[in-house]
């Protein structure tokens, strides 16, 4: 069974990224590292110990590489929307069965499985392709090469997801992409003209925010 990572917030840059975070959840999350290769670099932040938040943004350090950033950050809408500030743009599932997954799905729907590295963590992720992720809302899969990953790493920040949800014109397209991930159970799915990412989180002080993609 497939269950929530961590959700994914966007931004063009790790500064802005962090002051988003820190102005809705009220605390600051730390240094991350470089996803060499792959063009992006990031930030997280401690849900609890099965759970974290992720800010991506492109490193200015790398090249852009040549099948597009994750998440869709080289996309013109997506970094239209940037433009305007950091979002909430995708969420990555957890499974100890990564590969018969993709190999069940197929690459043209799971993406193909790459091996990734940061410091000491490392990991192999499945990424759906544009368009077959349905704005995101699809998530990427992952397998942590130790069993655990980074939330247990983390510094509890105090802040915590309560709820993911997904709104779609095709509900039914939606649950069954979900279902054939495991994933059936993990978000709340709503009909809506306008796909949509939602992340209803709890501030440290109790305080309710919802985060969302659009």
């Amino acid at each position: 069974m497939a269950e929530i990572d961590h959700i994914v917030i966007g931004a063009r840059t790790l500064d802005e990224g962090a002051a988003y975070v820190e102005a809705h959840l009220g605390a600051r999350p730390l240094p991350g590292g470089k996803h060499e290769g792959i063009g992006t670099h990031n930030l997280v932040m401690g849900l609890g110990p099965d759970c974290y938040l992720e800010v991506i943004a492109p490193d200015p350090d790398q090249p852009a590489p040549a099948q597009g950033r994750p998440f869709d950050l080289d996309d013109p809408s997506v970094a239209l929307m940037l433009e305007a500030g950091p979002h909430l743009i995708g969420w990555v599932a957890r499974t100890p069965a990564l590969e018969a997954v993709a190999a069940r799905l197929g690459p043209a729907v799971a993406g193909e499985v790459k091996a990734w590295k940061r410091g000491t963590l490392s990991w192999r992720m499945a990424m759906p392709p544009q368009r077959q992720d349905m704005r995101n809302l699809i998530p990427s899969l992952i397998q942590w090469d130790d069993g655990q990953g980074a939330a247990p790493r983390l510094a509890d920040s105090g802040c915590r997801l309560v709820a993911l949800e997904a709104e779609h014109h095709d509900v039914d397209a939606l649950r069954q992409a979900l279902a054939a991930r495991g994933l059936e159970e993990a978000l709340k799915v709503r009909r809506s003209p306008h796909p949509r990412l939602v992340a209803r989180m709890m501030r440290a002080d109790g305080t309710d925010v919802a985060l969302a993609s659009g």
